[in-house]
């Protein structure tokens, strides 16, 4: 992906993420080269490309599982290092994955618990029910996800980040 002939993004105070001269390189391939940007609180930012163009590589690196090699990222201001997915989630940074990480022989709500810190299961499918609900998002809790749609499944993906309470969500191609 290449960056913008723009300016690169000046680190603003208002904003929630910053990117800066973002690099990365898988041998003699260049997925994203000198990519820079901002995203503010409340923003909606698409990322668009062909196959290839280097858009998962960036959204990676954003949530900490692929690091730049070059280039920095701002978080709330201050230049941050993410070193790994905890790390993202701990930041504030959900994200959804084109490909789900789903237990098929499991409920949604064992899915779901799967991924937050240990809490009462009726107080769980008590917010599960309301995060779903208040996002259009239908889920039935005890059903197992090997009898779920694959928009049914994504929906579970989507809550399980949302529950989390992130302040920036990313999806990675969320059309597919």
């Amino acid at each position: 992906m290449n960056g913008s002939p723009r300016p690169a993004a000046s680190p603003s105070q208002d904003a929630l993420l910053t990117a800066t001269g973002i690099c990365k390189h898988f041998g003699d391939f260049t997925a994203n080269d000198d990519v820079s940007f901002s995203i503010g609180a409340g923003e909606i930012h698409a990322l668009l490309g062909e196959n290839g163009a280097g858009k998962s590589t960036l959204v990676k690196i954003i949530y900490g599982v692929l690091r730049p090699d070059q280039g920095n990222i701002r978080w709330q201001g201050k230049v941050t290092r993410i070193a790994n997915p905890a790390q993202a989630r701990t930041l504030g940074i959900g994200m959804v994955f084109q490909h789900f990480s789903l237990f098929e022989a499991m409920t949604t709500l064992e899915n779901i618990a799967l991924a937050l810190p240990p809490e009462d299961p009726e107080d769980l499918r008590a917010r599960l029910q309301e995060t779903a609900s208040a996002y259009g998002l239908a889920l039935q809790p005890d059903r197992h996800v090997y009898d779920l749609s694959m928009g049914e499944r994504q929906r579970i993906e989507i809550v399980r980040s949302l529950l989390q309470n992130p302040q920036l969500l990313i999806l990675d191609e969320p059309t597919s």
